[in-house]
């Protein structure tokens, strides 16, 4: 059965949820975007997506860091700033009752256009912002299992074009990656980079673990993922042996553990690479679950210092 990162356990409270659109709280099924909206149009726009935990937005402080950043790059002014933003988002969940257990995307997107256009100069309205909050947990049967990787044909691009740590709208070499991944059988796409080199997975980052050490790409070629840096950071608290360098699938097939991280699944086991199955009796494996650990103490540490 194919099980992704973003498998989600179904939760009926998410069919009455409110959204946020420019400040307005819509029901789902009443919330809109303009046609001539840039996001709609050509792809323009940023966003990031946040955990709710124990009434706490989980690094949100890195989170918005990055959307500022990506704004700044896209020569985007969001038109409101930090404080604005946290409230909004506040705003959002405490209208949907929402305290834990929530994932919240924010998109921020150039606004509409007075006709189909890449030019941004043809936007007629200020940027459109849009909260979604819904309840999402992730499913603990992938835990269990981990994930298939399949390695796609489509490369991480190169920074001089679309550099691949920009959290933008612009994601259809990463859905096509993850396509090729389904026709293959796999749950996921293991990315490589314009070198050949491992990089990431279409919605994830990866890690592997040899020898007691635990691997990932430079960075250059992946999303600048919050959890991704989190994970390195929890490694070097307690000593564990990180290396942010460049390694190929010869170095993945022999690896003796794998896992994925992102904010909604946190870390996720990978119990296979290109119909390649990991060692091990179970999953997650010994370092990832340590690490899982080290992770979730992390976040509850942020919530303890909120109260």
């Amino acid at each position: 059965m194919a099980r992704g990162t973003h498998d989600s356990v179904t939760d009926d409270r998410n069919d009455s949820i409110l959204i946020n659109i420019n400040g307005e709280l819509l029901p789902r099924d009443e919330a809109k975007i303009s046609v001539f909206d840039s996001g709609y149009l050509v792809g323009d726009g940023i966003w990031e997506g946040l955990r709710l935990h124990k009434g706490v937005f989980v690094f949100l402080d890195d989170h918005l860091d990055r959307l500022f950043e990506g704004a700044r790059m896209i020569f985007l002014d969001i038109g409101k700033n930090r404080e604005e933003l946290k409230a909004a988002l506040v705003k959002t969940v405490e209208a949907n009752g929402m305290t834990d257990g929530a994932h919240v995307r924010l998109m921020v997107t150039r606004g509409n256009k007075k006709t189909p256009s890449q030019d941004p100069r043809l936007t007629v309205t200020p940027p459109n912002i849009v909260i979604i909050a819904e309840y999402k947990e992730a499913n603990p049967e992938t835990k269990k299992t981990g994930v298939r990787l399949f390695t796609s044909a489509i490369r991480r691009g190169s920074p001089d074009y679309l550099d691949p740590r920009l959290n933008c709208h612009s994601k259809l070499h990463e859905v096509i990656a993850l396509t090729q991944a389904f026709h293959a059988g796999a749950d996921e796409a293991l990315m490589l980079d314009i070198h050949g080199f491992v990089s990431t997975c279409n919605a994830t980052n990866f890690f592997i673990v040899r020898k007691g050490e635990v691997w990932t790409s430079t960075g250059s070629y992946c999303m600048n993922g919050i959890t991704r840096a989190k994970v390195i950071e929890v490694c070097e608290k307690n000593e564990i042996t990180v290396r942010q360098k460049d390694f190929s699938l010869l170095d993945v097939y022999g690896a003796d553990e794998a896992f994925v991280t992102g904010t909604f699944g946190g870390l996720t086991p990978v119990s296979e690479i290109d119909h390649r199955k990991l060692p091990g009796d179970s999953l997650p494996g010994p370092m990832t679950r340590r690490l899982s650990d080290w992770y979730d103490l992390e976040i509850r540490n942020i919530v303890a210092c909120h109260r």
